[in-house]
């Protein structure tokens, strides 16, 4: 088995259209179903990730002065970073692919819910952050359904490759996912660590792979999937966020908290069910920076 994912390229009907043809869902489903992930290319157009990534870089680094109090994951270097969750700064082609969409809701059922919005970003080294390895871990760090319940939909802002952090990930290992593989308590920065003994089982059999991802591209990834963020060596900031699809039947009580100004937006779609707190934009532009490190949030169910 290849440790590569699959990538789909879309033809221009299929993006223009927000649509991909049956024969390319059935792919992003088989390859979901056998390696708990997929690449959609050329699904967003660039000048609005040009936009939002001129923005969070300047958020990146104002997160990264507040040193040891900022938001990261397992090391400085990989701060959890929110975008602006305002109009301004808001494109549906980003947040809410239809191509995305159109996959998550076909795997997981209709209508999936979306609760959660933030992101991943791997700072340039410096003489205090070395360019450092997150250990390789899953997000479903609490005790979860065998069968898929989330996708997460990454979005890298800028091209993604080994030398600037492209995400290690560990193909099929979805389906090798819960506690008995994991160290660490739900809540700790450095929860859902994979055991020694079990990555290297693993390794014998599908070795992980750190890819390159074309910039316009989505990354669909079961939750489940071990993965672990990748020191960068560039001096570029590398932003990617993340959004979770979540099933229409499980019961995960979070809630996105998003400016009255994105109502709009919001409310006319019919494809996501997104429970959300409103804020006025000042509020927003105040809070969005203000979130807790990734391990800290619950994708548990409630009840």
């Amino acid at each position: 088995m290849s440790s590569l994912p699959t990538s789909i390229r879309p033809s221009s009907d299929e993006v223009k259209q927000g649509k991909l043809t049956p024969q390319n869902v059935e792919v992003a489903i088989r390859s979901l179903y056998h390696d708990g992930l997929v690449v959609v290319e050329n699904a967003i157009p660039h000048d609005c990730l040009d936009r939002l990534n001129s923005k969070m870089v300047q958020d990146a680094y104002t997160l990264q002065s507040r040193k040891q109090d900022s938001p990261y994951n397992y090391n400085p270097g990989n701060i959890q970073q929110d975008a602006p969750p305002m109009r301004e700064f808001f494109d549906q082609k980003i947040f809410m692919n239809s191509i995305a969409t159109q996959i998550t809701s076909t795997a997981l059922g209709p209508r999936p819910k979306w609760t959660f919005c933030s992101g991943n970003t791997a700072m340039p080294p410096t003489a205090e952050t070395p360019p450092m390895s997150q250990p390789v871990h899953s997000d479903a760090d609490f005790d979860h359904p065998s069968h898929p319940f989330a996708l997460v939909i990454n979005v890298p802002l800028i091209t993604m490759t080994p030398e600037n952090g492209s995400t290690e990930v560990w193909l099929g290992t979805h389906k090798d996912s819960g506690l008995h593989v994991q160290e660490g308590q739900h809540g700790e920065r450095a929860s859902g660590r994979i055991k020694q003994d079990e990555l290297e089982q693993r390794r014998a059999v599908r070795p992980p792979c750190q890819p390159t991802v074309p910039k316009g591209s989505v990354v669909i990834r079961d939750l489940r999937l071990w993965h672990a963020g990748i020191g960068n060596q560039t001096d570029d900031v590398r932003v990617m966020l993340a959004m979770i699809h979540f099933a229409p039947w499980y019961r995960n009580p979070m809630r996105l908290e998003l400016a009255d100004d994105l109502k709009p937006q919001i409310e006319d779609q019919s494809n996501l069910e997104v429970p959300v707190d409103w804020v006025t934009v000042e509020q927003a532009k105040d809070r969005y920076l203000n979130r807790a490190f990734g391990n800290a949030y619950d994708f548990s169910q409630g009840n």
